[in-house]
């Protein structure tokens, strides 16, 4: 029968050696008795050699067979020495094919024979990747590899899908007999060692040492040998625990070995002469697998610390509890199973994979945050002879937001003055039993209804998760006398694993009265005028009323700003009139807008202000204006040159640009105007022109054609760098013109005191030291002559002239202007083209300031005693010159030198016809070609 092919050997026996046997049963006799029962261990069997039969185990039935003759019961046992197979497997327990020493990927080492496996589902697998079996138990190479003259063993693993349980075959490879050439034969060498590997009981009990094995060589029956053997086990770690009879071969075991720390010992065995020590065979490795016995409990691996989320649903996956066994992979020693020894009411796990899994809904971490489970692991699947160990895991749980805030009273109440702005009017408080400080606690807050104007707003506070109700806007008695408020409270994260909803609360805001002052019926008034409207003009109305009586009786109005002056406020009415001219391009005016600020005040002296915004409508009273009215054209060969003329105009559209561009009359043909586009024209040279200064009238109108004729200058000269020589020499002797001209002036001045002088004084015959150095003489020099040294004439300062570089310019009158800011005495007077109306004289001059009839002018003690001092002497030598004859002074007239003959184009260069050119020493831009060849030549390049 099938079940009769698995045999094991018994656990009293002691290890045979190998070897195949045949058991036949007859089943014909009909006195045949058979004792069966089903068991549930596998003891091992011994068929002993004869008739008798101690002891048979099979996978399903026992039997017990007494003393049987062959001629009684007709049935034959054939007994040898028992095979020792293993009763959980169908496969062997080695598998011994001799190979090449080289192998090439796919070679077929062997094949299993899964004959007897049939009714199994068995997954097969090998633990040397270059090695892979198949499901029909065919073994082959997946890489090139070889094989080293000791041998080479892998384990191949076979499971069994259904029961989970695993078993192993080891392969052991050995190298094929090489084949001797000969001239004769070739022969094939056999084996030579005996046996193959073998196992130990790890931990063995005593006695030691214990023979376990007997080791041969074929040379002993040719020679006398004696066995040595080497490496672990032997004098290698650990040292010592295999010994070797060198006689006999018999392998001893001295004492007990720990599988965990040496799973497998592999040492070598020789064979040697005795005398000489020289190897009679080949040395050989032996491998000795230690068996392993059940010597050590599971232990937890990794944190019992889990966590899972309150509420969860049954089922959920709380963690993995995680185990090891040092005992052999595969075998019953490390089927670990767990199980809980607490905690089972809400939490399971799994026996296999020891996964943790919830049981119940009820886990609240408001009622019970943490909860503690005690496990227990054992192995032998569980079985009670199995070791174990416990532990005590701790779960906790974490917050989910299932608990909404709740308001603590059923309504709140807050009173405000009105008219009050900003500020903190009430702290709702609430309650919240999820964890605190995470979203599942912190509480926001919404204005549901009653805030549609955004007077109010709600914050929260972070430690108290209270409610901050604060006021926007102030509030009026008059409009509102209560507010009902709906606030709500809600948390940062989203409600779970719970039916409540969020809470909501009225919130009463009570207006308290004041007596306030008026108010304008508007902020901010926008009312419209047109520019240059006449004074008196009214625009409109702005007025304030009491909120208490409604009415605008007793309020008063002024103005707070007026930039322009350009308003007149009614001081009962609130009457808005036009005080001056309007003018929209003033740059007070912003976007068209003015600005007025208007005071309101009651009886009782309150005030209230607002703004009044007019938005001044455009008129057409600007021209368009050429922004630059001297202009340069640079000569150039035989090409006529172009400027561009560009115009501007204050006023808006439609009453600017375009514009129109047209030349006034008397131009004979000269320019032409090109290009018009918008706000600019190109004047062109309509012929060739000489190098000069030419003038061109220019008419521009604006898009109503409202404008006027204006002159452009337009120089037409030689240019070096794109810049007129021309400016070039006037920007060098800019201020040796400017010294020249302020020197004549001088001149002219001192001529008119002596004319002056001369006609009003008595002709006396006055006598001058002329040992004071107080004679005019003549000088050809620009410098100041010798009697400008003489200490008799004082030097009148040129500070109050010139006040920190800004001259004072007169206009003839005893009146001045200045053109820029004077700092005097670190004060800034603004003139502007007005009369200096007030003059602060540095301390330096000790100066005070004076008006007569409008007209400004300073005196000072100090300048009053130069002008005396120098009057007096200039009359002495007025009176020393009318007595003496007409060659006494001849040397002192006006010469006529430097002339350069007629037919000059340049004219006299003398120094009186510098005078009479309003330009200055513009002339010198416009001298003959011969001085123009002289000036370039002198020019600095």
């Amino acid at each position: 029968p099938s079940e009769c092919a698995k045999v094991v050997v018994h656990q009293e026996c002691k290890p045979l050696p190998t070897f195949f046997f045949l058991f036949f049963l007859n089943t014909t006799h009909p006195t045949q008795q058979f004792h069966t029962h089903f068991c549930t261990s596998w003891p091992r069997c011994v068929v002993q050699s004869g008739t008798r039969v101690k002891c048979f185990t099979f996978k399903k039935q026992q039997i017990h067979c007494n003393k049987m003759a062959q001629d009684s019961y007709n049935w034959l046992c054939f007994s040898f020495m028992v095979f020792a197979v293993s009763a959980e497997t169908c496969i062997p327990n080695s598998l011994q094919p001799s190979v090449p020493e080289k192998l090439k990927a796919g070679f077929i080492i062997s094949k299993v024979n899964l004959e007897h496996c049939m009714n199994k589902d068995i997954q097969l697998s090998s633990d040397d990747l270059d090695f892979a079996v198949q499901r029909d138990g065919t073994i082959s190479t997946l890489v090139d590899t070889s094989i080293p003259p000791g041998g080479r063993t892998f384990t191949i693993w076979f499971e069994d899908q259904q029961s989970g349980q695993k078993w192993k075959m080891d392969v052991i490879m050995s190298l094929e007999p090489q084949e001797e050439q000969s001239t004769k034969a070739l022969k094939r060498a056999k084996r030579r060692w005996s046996p193959m590997p073998f196992t130990i009981k790890e931990n063995g009990k005593p006695p030691f040492p214990m023979e376990i094995e007997r080791i041969g060589s074929d040379s002993s029956q040719n020679y006398s040998v004696n066995y040595r053997i080497s490496g672990p086990g032997v004098d290698m770690p650990p040292v010592g625990l295999i010994t070797v009879d060198p006689k006999t071969g018999m392998l001893s075991v001295t004492r007990p070995v720990d599988r965990e720390q040496y799973p497998e010992i592999i040492f070598q065995a020789r064979a040697v002469d005795p005398v000489t020590g020289k190897d009679r065979d080949d040395p050989l490795p032996f491998t000795v697998k230690i068996e392993d016995v059940n010597d050590n409990a599971p232990q937890f691996v990794g944190g019992l610390k889990l966590s899972v989320p309150e509420q969860c649903d049954p089922d959920t996956i709380v963690g993995t509890i995680n185990a090891t066994d040092r005992d052999e992979v595969g075998t019953p020693h490390t089927a670990i199973r767990y199980k809980l020894l607490s905690g089972d009411d809400l939490f399971a796990i799994n026996h296999l994979n020891g996964r943790l899994i919830t049981k119940s809904t009820a886990l609240d971490r408001e009622v019970k945050d943490t909860h503690t489970v005690l496990m227990e692991i054992r192995d032998m699947n569980g079985a009670p002879e199995g070791l174990f160990n416990t532990a005590t895991a701790t779960i906790q749980l974490t917050d989910i937001n299932d608990n909404p805030p709740t308001f603590s009273q059923k309504s709140y109440a807050a009173s405000v003055k009105e008219n009050v702005g900003q500020g903190l009017i009430l702290r709702i408080p609430v309650e919240d039993k999820d964890l605190v400080n995470t979203p599942n606690w912190k509480a926001k807050y919404f204005i549901k209804k009653g805030n549609e104007n955004a007077i109010f707003r709600i914050e929260t506070e972070p430690k108290t998760n209270e409610g901050l109700l604060y006021m926007n806007k102030p509030l009026d008695y008059e409009k509102d006398i209560n507010v009902t408020l709906e606030i709500s409270a809600e948390n940062e994260a989203k409600l779970e694993h719970t039916s409540a909803t969020w809470a909501t609360v009225p919130v009463n805001v009570n207006v308290l009265n004041e007596d306030e002052g008026p108010e304008f019926t508007v902020p901010n008034l926008l009312l419209r005028v047109m520019e240059n409207s006449p004074n008196g003009t009214l625009i409109g109305n702005y007025k304030a009323i009491d909120p208490e009586t409604k009415s605008s009786n007793g309020i008063k109005y002024s103005k707070v700003s007026d930039p322009g002056s350009w308003i007149n406020v009614g001081e009962t009415t609130g009457d808005l009139k036009v005080a001056n001219t309007i003018d929209r391009e003033s740059p007070l005016v912003t976007n068209g807008l003015y600005n007025i600020t208007v005071k309101a005040v009651d009886s009782s002296q309150k005030p209230a202000t607002g703004v009044v915004s007019l938005y001044i409508e455009d008129v057409n009273d600007n021209n368009p204006e050429i922004q630059s009215k001297s202009l340069n054209i640079c000569a150039q060969n035989n090409n006529l040159g172009l400027t561009t003329l560009e115009a501007k105009d204050k006023d808006g559209d439609p009453f600017s640009s375009p514009f129109s561009f047209d030349l006034g009359d008397n131009q004979d043909g000269k320019w032409i105007l090109k290009n018009i586009k918008n706000e600019t024209a190109e004047l062109h040279q309509n012929k060739e022109l000489p190098v000069g200064l030419y003038t061109v009238p220019v008419m521009v109108k604006d898009l109503q054609n409202k404008g006027e004729l204006q002159t452009v200058s337009v120089r037409i000269c030689k240019c070096y760098g794109g810049q007129c020589l021309a400016e070039r020499n006037s920007s060098a002797f800019g201020k040796w013109g400017i010294l020249a001209l302020l020197l004549s002036l001088a001149l002219l001045l001192l001529l008119c005191i002596f004319f002056s002088f001369a006609c009003a004084t008595k002709k006396e015959k006055v006598y001058i030291d002329d040992a004071t150095d107080g004679m005019l003489l003549k000088s050809n020099t620009e410098g100041p002559g010798e009697e400008m040294m003489n200490p008799n004439l004082k030097v009148i300062p040129s500070a109050p002239a010139q006040l920190y570089g800004e001259p004072i310019i007169s206009n003839g009158s005893g009146q001045g202007t200045l053109n820029s800011n004077v700092f005097l005495n670190n004060k800034i007077v603004h003139t502007s083209r007005e009369m200096i109306n007030e003059v602060a004289l540095s301390d330096n001059y000790n100066g005070t300031a004076h008006m007569f009839g409008g007209n400004n002018y300073m005196e000072s003690a100090q300048y009053s005693e130069t002008w005396m001092t120098n009057g007096l002497f200039i009359d002495q030598k007025l009176n020393s010159y009318l007595t003496e004859g007409t060659d006494r002074y001849a040397g002192d007239i006006i010469h006529s030198y430097g002339f350069e003959g007629k037919g000059s184009l340049a004219g006299s260069v003398g120094c009186c016809s510098d005078l009479a050119n309003e330009e200055g020493l513009e002339f010198l831009n416009t001298l003959g070609p011969k001085f123009r060849t002289l000036a370039e030549i002198c020019t600095k390049k």
